[in-house]
């Protein structure tokens, strides 16, 4: 793999994980700066602009007391020296309590993406978003540990991503 490959094989990884980043933290805006300006989705329960799927995510996650996405293997393949596809397998947990009773959701998953790079800037122009199981289950006791000692899930969702 050539140096300028490899470099933007890491800008397309930094894009993906910005998208990670930006649902766990309820962050539209860092979402969409994985995305092209006029990127589509395709998530299946909605199919659309990137933008839109950005905002409707944020609002439909503020349901969860916590969420986190994680994404495993990732594969790239560059078509040419501005367009490559990616195939990234992903594990989302997703905690809620309802009625009382605290529920974890398990997502399993994979996202098939085409990325261009534009003036000089690799990201998603379309990703579709493939189900592949899920399971619901009670969350169990947690751990025993101090969690005065932590910050807050809540809290960290709710105050964004701090300034490195």
């Amino acid at each position: 793999m050539t140096p300028e490959r490899a470099a933007a094989a890491e800008e397309i990884r930094q894009a993906a994980l910005r998208y990670c980043r930006g649902v766990d933290r309820l962050d539209a805006e860092l979402m969409f700066s994985a995305y092209h300006p006029d990127a589509v989705d395709d998530h299946g329960v909605f199919v659309g602009p990137a933008r839109d799927l950005c905002d409707r995510v944020v609002r439909s996650h503020q349901r969860y007391d916590a969420t986190m996405h994680c994404v495993l293997n990732h594969a790239i393949d560059f078509v040419d020296e501005v367009t490559a596809t990616g195939e990234i397998y992903n594990v989302t947990y997703l905690r809620a309590t309802v009625d009382g009773v605290t529920q974890l959701h398990t997502w399993w998953g994979r996202y098939l993406d085409r990325y261009e790079c534009r003036e000089g800037r690799w990201a998603i122009a379309h990703r579709v978003c493939v189900h592949e199981w899920t399971q619901t289950e009670p969350a169990g006791e947690p751990m025993p540990v101090d969690a005065s000692l932590f910050r807050p899930g809540h809290v960290d969702r709710a105050a964004g991503i701090p300034t490195f």
